[in-house]
């Protein structure tokens, strides 16, 4: 099956996950995160589909995080308020997501990789 992987070309994470993709020979559809951002019921399953908390998906580091001041509201939302904020701009959402539809990763570290997807 060939799995979704959600990414940000200018995102240097993303790129690198790519690459190792790419070196392991792995099929995957590349969607970009910005140009075609998850729909909030695409987020949802997401989130439930991962073993992670939904705060997980959320690009803490990003300055639109910082903008919306996320960090002192994240705590009181529900998944589904997390999933409508994520859903409104590819630049607030954990990049690269990898999926195939039975489990989700967010985020790369080769490590994670090598168990999930090889």
């Amino acid at each position: 099956m060939t799995l979704s992987f959600y990414w940000y070309p200018k995102c240097g994470t993303c790129r690198n996950a790519k690459k190792w993709l790419d070196e392991n020979q792995i099929d995957y559809k590349a969607i970009h995160i910005v140009e075609e951002t998850p729909s909030e019921s695409q987020i949802l399953s997401l989130m439930e589909t991962s073993d992670l908390p939904a705060k997980k998906f959320f690009n803490t580091s990003g300055k639109k995080y910082r903008e919306l001041h996320l960090k002192e509201k994240i705590n009181d939302l529900s998944p589904q308020e997390m999933a409508e904020i994520l859903a409104s701009d590819g630049m607030l959402i954990k990049r690269p997501i990898l999926t195939d539809g039975k489990k989700v990763t967010a985020g790369f570290k080769e490590e994670v990789y090598e168990s999930a997807w090889k």
